[in-house]
């Protein structure tokens, strides 16, 4: 039930702050579009379509590791990985746009606190009883089609065999090492999230202060309506 209730929320939108939910079915009624269509080479390691991510198993709503956003993000994204090809650098992306499904599953694992199997991995220094609130909402940003997860790898003179950089922790560590300026991270941490940082907002991504891997495009295309079209 609480999938049906996350969903129901967005249908009180604009009353309480809350996001409408779309009624689209599908990411062309919804305007997404398949960044690998702008930016064919882009790099994906798809989290929630696998097994790689702190509820240990495939997320509600991922039939496939895409990355969908809407045009206006996915263009400008695009726009950050050609920049970055002229400095042998490139994106590495961990997703993208993110069904309302997916985001009550993640309430759902949060509420079951037997459920440590990912502790030592994404959130060792915290109790799983913190996770919700600061770490993970009812409602998520992604869930609008402009906000993104990723990092920047450094490729070799041909373009090829392409690293990611080294960023002080992995994508969705739930701690304060995460923080984009947190005093924790080394000098070269820093230096490396400072050149994702200004990758992203020359094309106007704004990053999110308590993950150096997240950022939205500003301003964002539908900021009052979230979608919870699968992503296949």
């Amino acid at each position: 039930m609480l999938v049906l209730s996350a969903l129901l929320l967005g249908t009180q939108a604009k009353a309480d702050g809350t996001p409408a939910l779309s009624s689209a079915k599908t990411a062309d009624q919804a305007g997404l579009v398949d960044i690998r269509s702008l930016a064919p080479d882009i790099a994906e390691d798809i989290k929630y379509a696998g097994s790689d991510n702190f509820v240990g198993r495939p997320v509600d709503g991922y039939l496939a590791p895409k990355c969908f956003l809407l045009k206006p993000a996915a263009e400008a994204l695009a726009r950050v990985e050609r920049d970055l090809h002229a400095q042998h650098r490139g994106l590495l992306i961990f997703d993208c746009y993110r069904p309302a499904r997916a985001v009550a599953h993640f309430v759902r694992w949060a509420g079951d606190l037997a459920d440590q199997r990912t502790k030592p991995k994404h959130y060792p220094t915290l109790d799983k009883s913190a996770l919700l609130g600061d770490y993970i909402a009812p409602v998520s940003g992604h869930s609008r089609g402009a906000t993104i997860d990723l990092t920047m790898t450094q490729c070799d003179a041909h373009d090829a065999h392409c690293k990611p950089l080294d960023m002080g922790t992995s994508f969705d560590y739930f701690g304060t090492l995460a923080n984009t300026e947190s005093p924790q991270a080394t000098p070269t941490q820093h230096a490396h999230r400072e050149l994702l940082r200004a990758a992203m907002e020359r094309e106007g991504f704004r990053n999110y202060a308590m993950e150096w891997w997240h950022y939205t495009l500003t301003p964002e295309p539908t900021p009052d309506t979230i979608y919870d079209v699968p992503v296949q």
